[in-house]
C-alpha cells in the first residue's frame, strides 16, 4: 500500500499586533470661579436722595396711612396682630368685631375664656393655638405689667404668640416708635425694587431701617405694605401704575 504523506498546511501569514495607544493626559479643566465671581453683579444701589424721593411720592399719595387691623386699644391691636399670622387682615376684622365689643381688655378676655373665644375667632387659620395664645397673653400682661401692653420690643416678643414683627407692629401703631414690620409684602418690595435685599425679613428690616430717613419711618411700613399688597404684587405686579416705576431696580417690570 502506498504511503500517504499530508503536506503540512501553509502557516497564515501573521498579522502584525496593533500598537498600543499612547496614553495622553487630558488636560485638567480650569478651575471653577468662586460663587462670589459666577453671581452677576448686583443692581446699582440707591441713591439717598432717590429713597427721599420715593418716599416723598407715598407721603404726597398717602399722607396718613393706616393699618387695616381694626383695633379699639393697644391690647386689642396686639391681639389682633397676633391672629393675624397667616391669616388675611380682612378675616381677622371680620372674626374681631364681634369679640372686641366684650373683650377690648386682658381682664374681660380672660373672663370670657379658651373655649368661648374659639367660637369668635374659628374662622381664622390656626384658630386653636392662636386662643391659647391669646388667653395665656393676657394672664401675662395682667401678672407681670400691671394690664398695660408693655413698650419694649423684648418684653412683647416674650408674650405668647408675639414675635419681632408683632413688636414692631404694636410699637409703631400704638405708640408711635419708628420700627419697621416686615411682613411678605415689605419682605416682597425691598427685594423686588432692591431698598433693601435680604434672605430673611430680619435682614430687610435692618436695611430698610438704614436707608430711609428719619422723617418718614413712622409711616414707612404701612406704606410699603400697602404698596405690596395692592400694586407690588406678587404674581402680577402693576408695574404700570406704580409710583416709583421709574425708580425701581426690578430687571422684569413691565414699563
Amino acid at each position: 500500500m502506498a504511503k500517504i504523506t499530508r503536506k503540512p498546511a501553509p502557516r497564515k501569514a501573521s498579522v502584525p499586533k496593533k500598537k498600543a495607544k499612547a496614553i495622553v493626559a487630558k488636560p485638567k479643566a480650569p478651575a471653577r470661579k468662586s460663587l462670589k465671581a459666577t453671581r452677576p453683579k448686583s443692581t446699582k444701589p440707591w441713591t439717598p436722595a432717590e429713597i427721599h424721593e420715593v418716599f416723598s411720592r407715598f407721603r404726597k399719595a398717602n399722607p396718613e396711612p393706616k393699618g387695616e387691623l381694626e383695633h379699639v386699644n393697644p391690647f386689642t391691636l396686639l391681639v389682633a396682630v397676633v391672629l393675624s399670622a397667616q391669616a388675611t387682615d380682612a378675616g381677622v376684622n371680620k372674626a374681631t368685631r364681634a369679640l372686641f365689643e366684650i373683650a377690648d381688655t386682658p381682664q374681660k378676655m380672660l373672663d370670657l375664656g379658651e373655649e368661648r373665644l374659639r367660637e369668635y375667632i374659628k374662622t381664622i387659620g390656626l384658630y386653636r393655638t392662636k386662643a391659647r395664645n391669646v388667653i395665656a397673653l393676657s394672664a401675662k400682661v395682667l401678672s407681670e405689667f400691671g394690664g398695660e401692653v408693655p413698650r419694649t420690643r423684648a418684653e412683647i416678643e416674650s408674650l405668647p404668640g408675639a414675635g419681632r414683627k408683632t413688636a414692631n407692629v404694636v410699637l409703631n401703631m400704638a405708640f408711635g416708635e419708628h420700627t419697621m414690620a416686615v411682613d411678605t409684602h415689605v419682605f416682597r418690595v425691598g427685594n423686588r425694587t432692591g431698598l433693601a435685599p435680604g434672605k430673611t425679613p430680619l435682614e430687610v428690616e435692618l436695611g430698610l431701617e438704614k436707608v430711609i430717613p428719619a422723617e418718614f419711618m413712622l409711616h414707612a411700613h404701612h406704606w410699603l405694605i400697602l404698596h405690596g399688597r395692592y400694586t407690588c404684587l406678587a404674581r402680577k405686579p402693576r408695574c404700570e401704575v406704580c409710583l416709583i416705576n421709574d425708580l425701581c431696580r426690578w430687571p422684569e417690570k413691565t414699563v
